[in-house]
């Protein structure tokens, strides 16, 4: 088949565009093999044919043709017995020779049924029964593909008539435009629904195919459609409309994982919304449990109460902010773990469903978005913290804690800590301004939330460790959290990689080091796992510290993603 030829002034086709490609990537392919493997596949001849066909389909469809006439195997048969008896030159032989062929005639006959056919779908006519007096009887054909209708229906508790409950927005019935909510549904292709059940009904039209006719009574009010503001929903937790029994049609529900992106079409059902993800070409909703709904059973389900989790403590290197955590060992021998302002209230709240989003791209001289790690003890928080120091002190910064004890010798005020009195320790305690704190042989020791805002405003990403239940305290516009989970491989592979490291417990400024038990990998995964069903809503990467530097490189390239790529925020953040 020819290829489709380009004029002057016409834009080339998708054959001369992948024709001159190898040469136009020449200059940018260093590898010769590389060059020759494109020669080898844009010049394979089975290739260039199919899109010379695909070309000249596309011509054609876009002409839209029609044949000129229908009939061309009885105009043959008159061209033969017209010419049977005139002279018999060459050409008129070879003529009648062709089209004599059954090939030929067969061919013919194809074209001709193929022009007679009409390929629009074609609709029942109207029933022939319908009373004139009854004005308010709509009929509706709709012709179903291999996609739902996109409605469910109920039946109305005070009257009993099926009707119809709500449309899936961007399917074939909200296309249509001539099936509304409220709508009494009387018959569907010919037979009557008063007395079947809904099920019954949604099995009748499964399995109805092509045209389907409805006869309805059409809602009093037929509410005019309104343009809403597009709506962006994270999801904080995992759901399959297979493991839900509350949904009216499991069908029509839609899966999500947590953290999926969900563009919200139609909160209009106070307990089933209509959402798709976000990006999907596809244009049909599917239900998914309301907010309000989903928090409601969250609640009958959560357990009482959950104890915060606890953390080793490490001694500070170089530039670092001390992680003034207790080990599992210490927690007999000291009085108290760092804690949070009402906490258990927070931890009781959190109900995580859904957190409306928006997108945001950091602008440019803006304050960065907070880092913290959060992780089990012994995960390596504090190694990863050091190598992102390392590689750009000029960029990565810590906190330097406060503390109420002594000032010792060659130490600095504002350096290894900030030293107040515990007088005044205790007052900023009082007004809310720390974000962790602690008491220890007498002393206190906390990070507070300007040491933070110190940081950032030097234009640095301030590294911050700290418990899980604290994050909800700096989830705001000011600090935008990104928040990691730094977890453990499994526990094999701990016992292979990490059997001859040690684990510190520290106790201010005296560390001792040991070496890992048996007890310290089970708590390590244990934790892990823990954290990630307690608080993974909050997480917005988590990466498995099976290899340091791999893990490392995992979140260099996340945070660098986080400072220079669009991404999704909850709304609050950026309408501050």
């Amino acid at each position: 088949m020819p290829a489709l030829a380009t004029g002057a002034g016409h834009e080339p086709g998708l054959y001369d565009l992948l024709a001159a490609l190898p040469s136009q990537l020449q200059p940018h392919v260093s590898r010769s093999e590389d060059n020759t493997f494109l020669q080898n596949m844009f010049g394979e001849r089975s290739l260039q044919t199919l899109v010379k066909i695909h070309e000249q389909l596309q011509f054609y469809e876009e002409r839209k043709p029609v044949p000129v006439l229908d009939s061309a195997a009885a105009l043959a048969h008159e061209l033969s017995d017209e010419m049977e008896g005139k002279s018999a030159n060459r050409e008129i032989k070879e003529l009648l020779q062709l089209l004599g062929r059954p090939h030929v005639k067969s061919l013919l006959l194809v074209h001709d049924t193929i022009a007679q056919k009409s390929y629009d779908p074609e609709l029942p006519p109207l029933p022939d029964d319908i009373d004139d007096n009854e004005d308010s009887v709509k009929i509706i054909r709709l012709v179903k593909n291999k996609e739902p209708l996109g409605a469910t229906i109920r039946r109305d508790d005070l009257t009993g008539a099926i009707v119809v409950a709500r449309i899936m927005r961007g399917g074939a019935a909200d296309r249509s435009g001539l099936i509304h909510v409220g709508d009494e549904l009387k018959e569907v292709n010919g037979i009557p629904v008063d007395d079947k059940k809904p099920e019954e009904i949604i099995r009748l039209l499964a399995q109805s195919q092509g045209a389907i006719t409805f006869k309805v009574i059409p809602s009093v009010k037929e509410e005019e459609p309104t343009k809403e503001p597009k709506v962006f929903m994270k999801a904080l937790f995992d759901y399959d409309p297979k493991d839900d029994k509350a949904i009216p049609c499991m069908e029509a529900g839609l899966a999500f994982k947590r953290g999926s992106i969900l563009q919200i079409m139609s909160q209009d059902d106070a307990t089933w919304w209509q959402a798709k993800h976000e990006g999907e070409a596809n244009p049909r909703a599917g239900l998914i449990p309301s907010k309000q709904f989903q928090e409601r059973r969250f609640a009958l389900r959560r357990p009482d109460a959950t104890l915060p989790l606890q953390r080793t403590s490490s001694r500070r290197s170089s530039g670092f902010r001390r992680s003034f955590r207790l080990s599992r060992r210490d927690k007999k021998t000291n009085k108290s773990m760092y804690e949070c302002k009402k906490s258990e209230i927070y931890d009781t709240a959190d109900l995580p469903t859904y957190e409306e989003v928006t997108t945001y791209r950091r602008p440019s001289g803006a304050k960065h978005r907070l880092a913290v790690l959060v992780g089990p003890p012994g995960v390596g928080l504090n190694e990863l913290k050091r190598k992102l120091l390392i590689s750009d002190p000029q960029h990565f910064s810590v906190t330097v804690p406060h503390t109420s004890r002594a000032k010792r010798n060659q130490e600095s005020d504002g350096v290894e800590y900030h030293f107040i009195s515990k007088h005044l320790f205790e007052t900023d305690i009082h007004n809310n301004k720390f974000i962790e704190y602690g008491e220890y042989k007498g002393n206190y020791y906390g990070t507070a939330i300007d040491s933070v805002r110190s940081v950032l405003s030097r234009n640095k990403v301030c590294l911050l460790d700290v418990q899980p239940h604290t994050i909800k305290l700096l989830r705001t516009a000011e600090f935008k959290p990104f928040v990691v989970l730094v977890k453990p491989p499994a526990i094999e592979r701990l016992r292979e990689t990490r059997m001859n490291a040690k684990i510190i417990s520290g106790k201010d400024d005296k560390g001792s080091a040991k070496p890992f038990t048996e007890e310290d990998f089970q708590e390590m995964v244990t934790t892990a796992q823990t954290l990630e069903v307690q608080h993974g809503h909050l997480f917005e990467k988590i990466i498995v510290n099976d290899d340091l530097s791999t893990a490392f490189g995992e979140l260099r390239g996340a945070l660098k993603t986080v400072e220079t790529e669009t991404h999704w925020l909850p709304v609050s953040w950026t309408h501050s």
